[in-house]
């Protein structure tokens, strides 16, 4: 194997200490290590590295005339999945399995608060007013329908069973039913389950499949007293037809992690909507250091395999948005 140059792009809040650059040297001994800043990557550099690990800036992909594979930091990769983003060959993948962890948390965080009204009693607080709302509810008994079964979506399944919910999954293929899904459908049947739930969580990647998919129709499946939770892409959700349902008392409450747009604009309606959580985009915050450390085990797992001559893992289907195989 001819000698590799390898960048690593990592941003403010994901440094490699020394302690992990000399585990990374230990991996490939024989390449070029480089670790820059990302605003600092420029046309020369990128144009001799055959290995890039990071969040590159998307306009200077296209003088990486010698890049080979490219390791995202993010479970996200629709930013690098559009045609012309990245040359031609060059193999895309992941950290999925790095946020699972943190973002269920988030994810059953936001369902409680919705269920116990708790934006509700925030609102009260700030008016000093001692007032029940007589709205409270538990998951025992609620049935929550998890729209995406990747790593997040079935970390959050697992937790809310753990609590004495029902879950019902729904994933775009067939495939065998986990211990942790009481049931399991693909995503066809989707209109006929919304009906059912009392939850409904979206960890969807932003695809053509997956634009809008929760519209004025799909909300309007949704029981009244149902609450939503995103924590994917904002691209999933209308955001607008959303906002109307939640003013129209057509949906009990929903946590948006993402929207579309992102940033969410200061005058959208949907700010100030009823029984609504909005955070900007924290649930799996790579700075983390949990999320930081599964992170930095994908990566050299996925180095270790690529100088082994081992299938990487991982690997983004760029036609369709999904790590391969889900």
């Amino acid at each position: 194997m001819d000698k590799k140059t390898i960048l690593f792009d990592f941003p403010e809040g994901f440094k490699a200490d020394e302690t992990r650059r000399a585990k990374l040297r230990g991996i490939a001994p024989d390449a070029e290590l480089i670790f820059q800043d990302n605003n600092e990557i420029n046309q020369d550099l990128i144009a001799k590295v055959n290995i890039l690990i990071g969040m590159p800036r998307r306009s200077i992909l296209k003088y990486a005339s010698n890049l080979e594979w490219l390791q995202l930091l993010s479970a996200g990769a629709d930013l690098y999945t559009k045609p012309g983003v990245l040359p031609d060959g060059v193999t895309l993948t992941n950290a999925t399995g790095a946020y699972g962890k943190s973002m269920s948390e988030y994810m059953i965080c936001s369902v409680l608060s919705l269920l116990m009204d708790f934006p509700h009693y925030r609102d009260n607080q700030r008016q000093h007013q001692w007032k029940s709302s007589g709205k409270s509810r538990h998951v025992l008994g609620t049935t929550a329908l998890v729209v995406g079964l990747g790593n997040i979506g079935s970390e959050f399944a697992k937790r809310y069973k753990a609590l004495g919910g029902k879950v019902i999954g729904v994933k775009r293929t067939p495939g065998e039913k986990p211990d942790y899904l009481d049931e399991l459908y693909t995503a066809d049947r989707l209109d006929e389950l919304l009906p059912r739930a009392d939850v409904v969580t979206l960890s969807l990647p932003s695809t053509g499949e997956t634009q809008h998919l929760f519209g004025k129709e799909k909300i309007g499946l949704m029981k009244p007293d149902a609450v939503l939770v995103n924590v994917g892409r904002g691209t999933a959700v209308d955001t607008d037809a959303l906002s109307k349902a939640l003013y129209a008392g057509k949906l009990y409450g929903a946590a948006l992690d993402v929207t579309d747009p992102e940033p969410l604009p200061a005058e959208h309606p949907i700010w100030d909507a009823p029984n609504t959580i909005i955070t900007p985009h924290i649930s799996g915050r790579w700075d983390a250091r949990e999320n930081f450390e599964r992170v930095f085990e994908i990566i050299c797992t996925n180095l270790s395999r690529y100088f082994d001559n081992k299938p990487l893992i991982n690997i983004v289907d760029l036609s369709t948005g999904y790590k391969k195989n889900d």
